[in-house]
């Protein structure tokens, strides 16, 4: 999520929308602290409220420009709090609230000075935003496999199409369900490979029905068999079928992981460029 996206339209507001500021989803912060919201990037979820908590308590202790009030403070930083724990990352700010953090830069005789609250915020939300940053950095190292081809795509539409949002969605990925479903978009790149080599004229035997889109490991076999036959290039063929079998028990695991998926999302890739290799 971004920054804006914690914010909802003020139900109260007048019809017209005039004057009407954005309210805070308390809603959504709540769902946020039980656990991931399905389908969301929970480490750029994560990045976002730190650095939207961080604006808003050094605007309450400023300027006194923040969006949020004593009991919105409370529910965020309740939130950015269990979030961050998802993480491994701990946020200890002696506090709970506006009013708490009020009271703790009067103990540490930063009255009269913007720059000491901003210096005490630092303190505590620096660490945590560099920690975070390093766990970004981290995910983007361990992203899916690029190909050794020279081309940054195969150039056949529906299966670029579909290995982009594998690669989405394994970037987004944190639960179970979300490495499942990794695992489902593996299949659709399988799939669409299938789909794009397999011509029915000249991969079907004379006689026999066409084998469905879903038969990936027959339909892009025979693709392989056609560019190369023979037996020499029978571990080839094994690999189409041990690829497509990995890609279903991702899709189907109930301890579905990062490492799995994103096995079987570097060999789907891989799998796409050594066909794109052999239709040259």
């Amino acid at each position: 999520m971004q920054v804006h996206e914690f914010y909802e339209d003020d139900p109260d507001a007048p019809a017209d929308g005039w004057g009407a500021d954005p309210q805070l989803d308390i809603d959504l912060l709540n769902r946020l602290a039980r656990g991931p919201v399905p389908g969301d990037d929970d480490l750029a979820t994560a990045i976002a409220l730190t650095r939207e908590t961080h604006h808003q308590f050094e605007q309450f202790g400023t300027s006194g420009g923040q969006r949020w009030n004593t009991e919105q403070s409370r529910v965020a930083l309740r939130a950015l709090r269990l979030t961050l724990e998802r993480h491994g990352i701990q946020l200890n700010v002696p506090w709970r609230d506006f009013d708490g953090f009020y009271s703790h830069w009067i103990e540490q005789d930063c009255k009269g000075s913007w720059k000491k609250r901003r210096d005490l915020l630092s303190t505590y939300f620096a660490p945590v935003t560099e920690a975070l940053e390093h766990i970004e950095e981290d995910q983007f190292r361990a992203e899916l496999a690029e190909g050794i081809s020279p081309r940054p795509v195969t150039g056949w539409a529906r299966v670029d199409e579909e290995i982009s949002q594998l690669r989405l969605r394994f970037r987004s990925a944190s639960t179970v369900q979300d490495y499942k479903d990794a695992g489902n978009r593996c299949v659709g790149v399988l799939e669409a490979l299938s789909a794009t080599v397999y011509d029915p004229a000249r991969h079907c035997p004379a006689g026999a029905t066409e084998p469905p889109v879903d038969k990936t490991d027959v339909r892009i076999g025979a693709y392989i068999e056609d560019r190369l036959p023979g037996h020499a290039h029978e571990e080839l063929r094994g690999l189409v079928k041990k690829t497509s079998a990995f890609a279903h028990k991702v899709k189907h695991s109930p301890k579905a992981d990062r490492l799995s998926a994103g096995l079987a999302g570097d060999a789907v890739i891989m799998l796409a460029q050594l066909l794109r290799r052999l239709a040259e």
